[in-house]
């Protein structure tokens, strides 16, 4: 059965389409500028992103350190 389910999940996943293909054009390797990027470099909002993104990045670096300690522990209890 998890075989069949897992199959069933592979051909689903072959057929989804994040988004249509575009025609690249010359013009696309010209283009070096980022608006959206830029946008927010001047209004400060790149700060707020970065930070954000810190502070997920940390809360994981926290979670998996205490989850390595846990561990770490419960085999030296499984040892002795």
């Amino acid at each position: 059965m998890q075989k069949w389910l897992v199959v069933f999940l592979l051909f689903i996943s072959l057929q989804a389409v994040a988004q249509e293909k575009k025609e690249i054009k010359s013009e696309d390797y010209e283009n070096y500028s980022v608006e959206m990027a830029d946008d927010m470099r001047q209004s400060g909002k790149i700060y707020v992103l970065v930070g954000i993104i810190g502070i997920v990045m940390g809360g994981v670096l926290v979670y998996l350190v205490g989850t390595d300690k846990k561990l770490s522990r419960l085999e030296k209890e499984f040892k002795s």
